[in-house]
């Protein structure tokens, strides 16, 4: 293996192609910048111009005085969603209940289908008279409305539209599974920011864009994993941190707003430059269905509407006239308040369980699911509760670069018997890990 170049740009082509054929593998640390360019009779900053941008493309990766190694290629990491053929009974899943979900077909039906061509608008009239009404007061008030494949979508095409690879990005850490995903694999680099029962803490975010963070991910409501939701004065707090950063780009994943318990308080500030809220129907309307409003400012809006383009890949015209259509139904608005009534109901009835067995930690949540916090590794108290029947999420895989303790437990089909044995087996695990 011998890295060649004179350039920065033919050095990096050089170890580019070392590693793209395997030469140079995961992990293998490359020459100290002095020593490759003694090696090449090159000045010191052309070896660190063409490392620069290896780690920029993300083939290498920095770690201080352990100097650059090779990057391994990110894998697909956790994902949400049932485990098919498990024997146990799924509390990690993230998913909604299939008995709250509307039937979609026997919507689409009463309502009819008109065929579209290229060229039409990339959003219905109607669908955006309801996205306008429902965003009104709680973004800035000079708004855009876009649909996108659902919300993982939105943030993906929004990150794109704005960043460049190797930027960092402020995300709750805890961290929901599926942005992890997103920055990993967008070459993103990840700056954890703590949350509490109040949500996003404002001192751990004015310190991640001090450090350079050109965009910010904020879930206002049920954040995954700890179901907390934004009080009014941390979305205050929050607001007056990011006046400070007009530049930054403010994305607000507001995922769960359709079946919410917990009022919504604006966090993006009237300054903001580059801003989008996102509201997903995925949680109510069902995962399949794709869909998700973003609100967000003219150039944003411009952005986004280029990777939305007519002719390639707009939203569905069926997939919204089938939400339209439900949106306009008296059923499935009463189903929708239904789920919001039973999601409520049993997560309180599992917290009140948890707390009948002396498991404490727990802070008010929003959601599908509730979140243990745990003093130590997750993953035995995982083992324990699989060998009583029950599969939970483990904390680790919510971790942005440190390790995270806790459990997550989706309750959206959680019976009360099943919650009160659930907590029974849950204190035994915990007695027999620690």
């Amino acid at each position: 293996m011998k890295i060649t170049g004179t350039t920065a740009a033919q050095i990096f082509d050089s170890v580019r192609g070392l590693a793209q054929s395997g030469q140079l593998r995961p992990g293998q640390a490359l020459p100290p910048v002095r020593e490759l360019a003694g090696m090449l009779s090159v000045n010191r900053n052309t070896v660190a111009s063409a490392y620069k941008r290896l780690v920029t493309a993300g083939i290498a990766l920095t770690q201080g005085r352990l100097g650059t190694v090779i990057r391994a290629r990110p894998g697909p990491g956790e994902q949400e969603g049932s485990a098919s053929g498990t024997p146990l009974v799924d509390l990690a899943s993230g998913n909604p209940n299939p008995a709250y979900l509307p039937d979609l077909a026997d919507v689409l039906a009463r309502k009819g289908y008109r065929p579209r061509l290229y060229g039409e608008d990339p959003v219905n009239p109607a669908l955006e008279a309801h996205a306008r009404q429902w965003f009104e007061g709680d973004c800035p008030a000079s708004l855009e409305i876009n649909l996108t494949h659902g919300a993982v979508d939105a943030i993906e095409r929004l990150l794109a539209a704005h960043l460049a690879s190797g930027d960092k990005v402020a995300v709750e850490s805890p961290c929901f599974l599926s942005s992890i995903n997103t920055l990993r694999h967008a070459n993103l680099q990840a700056i954890g920011v703590a949350v509490d029962a109040a949500g996003m803490r404002a001192d751990a975010l004015d310190a991640a864009l001090a450090l350079g963070a050109q965009a910010v991910l904020i879930t206002p409501r049920a954040h995954n994993p700890t179901g907390c939701s934004l009080t009014l004065a941390r979305a205050r707090a929050l607001r007056q941190v990011l006046e400070r950063y007009p530049h930054v780009l403010i994305i607000v994943d507001d995922h769960f707003a359709m079946l919410s318990d917990v009022a919504y308080h604006p966090v993006i500030p009237v300054t903001a430059r580059r801003w989008a809220l996102l509201r997903s129907m995925s949680k109510g309307l069902g995962p399949d269905l794709r869909l998700a409003f973003v609100a967000s400012d003219e150039e944003t809006s411009r952005r986004l509407r280029l990777r939305l383009a007519s002719g390639t890949t707009w939203v569905s015209h069926v997939l919204q006239d089938i939400a339209e259509a439900c949106l306009e139904s008296d059923v499935v608005q009463s189903q929708l308040a239904q789920a919001k009534a039973s999601y409520g109901q049993r997560r309180n009835g599992l917290m009140q369980a948890l707390e009948q067995q002396g498991i404490p930690g727990l802070a008010p949540m929003d959601g599908l699911n509730v979140w243990v916090p745990l003093e130590h590794d997750s993953q035995p108290v995982v083992l324990g509760l699989a060998q009583r029947g029950w599969l939970v999420r483990g904390g680790q895989g919510f971790g942005v670069h440190e390790m995270v303790h806790g459990l997550r437990i989706t309750v959206s089909t959680l019976e009360q018997a099943q919650a009160d044995r659930l907590a029974a087996d849950l204190r035994h695990s915990l007695i027999l890990a620690c």
